[in-house]
């Protein structure tokens, strides 16, 4: 499938906004996000989806500051690429390049042979997550509608 219009609205799915999510590692909200993206897409594997996080995260975190990380993999078998938002009930340790945690996730799967746009969408992400009134009302919502809703928006 060639998407030549990535937006956050069209690999996002209502389904996969989860707000207020309980989780005390990085290592357990990697293994939650894994797992709530193969119940979605029950094509892919959840097992699979996890190492290849933890793989990514071996190379460097993923956390870009202002406790938000953007964690992401390639995956074989991926046809389009997913999102999935979560904030968290308490921020967690990240290895964040401010050394702050993280309590806004935003992960991306996408195929394994992955082209610019994929990278024209981590940038998109990037420059929401730059904006901090944007981040405070992800932070302020109580359900996972309200939090796809602003996410979207």
């Amino acid at each position: 499938m060639t998407d030549t219009s990535l937006t956050i609205e069209t690999i996002l799915s209502p389904e996969l906004a989860l707000c207020q999510v309980p989780g005390n590692s990085k290592k357990r909200i990697l293994e939650f996000i894994a797992s709530q993206v193969a119940a979605h897409y029950p094509e892919l594997s959840g097992t699979r989806i996890f190492n290849n996080l933890v793989a990514r995260e071996r190379l460097g975190s993923t956390g870009i500051g202002q406790g938000i990380a953007i964690p992401h993999c390639r995956l074989q078998d991926c046809d389009r690429v997913i999102g999935t938002l979560v904030t968290l009930e308490d921020a967690i340790a990240f290895d964040a390049i401010d050394n702050q945690p993280v309590d806004i996730l935003f992960a991306l799967i996408v195929p394994k042979e992955a082209t610019s746009e994929h990278l024209e969408l981590l940038s998109q992400l990037a420059e929401k997550f730059n904006d901090r009134s944007f981040c405070d009302r992800l932070r302020q919502c109580q359900d996972n509608d309200s939090l796809y809703r602003v996410m979207v928006e």
